[in-house]
């Protein structure tokens, strides 16, 4: 008999622990962040016709609603020590059609990873961003390793649907999917509720 009390005793207090850390998970504040990875006028020639179509308006238009909630947008820029593009050169530039701007702050790498031997980590810190919306190029290539290299770095990250390119926009399509890229409407609303 009372190794049956003491059993349930036992039950019973553990169940309350373990049902006092379901309760209520540690609430943090949402500090995002716009990624506008690769936009350049060397790779977006690269890049299937249809994701050309589609995608620059959606950049264009997460660009614009990061404005509008006054959050932070940064340029990511991909070069070859090697092979270029330049950076300041012409194939190096995001084209005029991308609406970003001089003083959003540039990242300039030579690895996949937007994270790799940059700036980037510091510059989010400096700005207490915590969470990253990717969109640019090339889905199964840098926006991708920029993905998982900002997991990796503690981040919560989200791709944006429609605003990534990509070779084959069927691949572009199924990196959507793996990453359960949000769409406009979600975006609009995580922002909404940050400020």
């Amino acid at each position: 008999m009372k190794l049956t009390i003491l059993f349930a005793s036992f039950l019973i207090i553990s169940g309350a622990a373990q049902a006092q850390d379901l309760v209520k998970p540690e609430k943090k504040a949402l500090k995002p962040t716009l990624l506008v990875i690769d936009v350049q006028n060397v790779y977006i020639p690269m890049m299937s016709e249809a994701d050309q179509k589609i995608a620059p308006k959606y950049i264009n238009g997460a660009i614009w609603l990061f404005r509008q909630y006054n959050l932070p947008v940064i340029r990511v820029h991909h070069t070859d020590p090697k092979w270029g593009p330049e950076p300041g050169s012409e194939d190096f530039a995001f084209p005029e059609t991308i609406n970003t701007e001089e003083s959003d702050p540039q990242v300039i790498k030579n690895y996949p990873s937007a994270f790799t031997k940059t700036n980037l980590d510091s510059i989010l810190q400096v700005k207490g961003c915590n969470t990253l919306f990717i969109c640019g190029l090339s889905a199964t290539g840098c926006a991708l390793a920029t993905y998982y290299g900002g997991i990796d770095r503690g981040y919560e990250v989200f791709m944006f649907k429609n605003g990534l390119l990509s070779h084959d926009a069927d691949l572009t399509g199924a990196v959507e999917e793996i990453t359960q890229a949000i769409s406009w409407e979600a975006m609009n609303l995580l922002l909404e509720t940050s400020q």
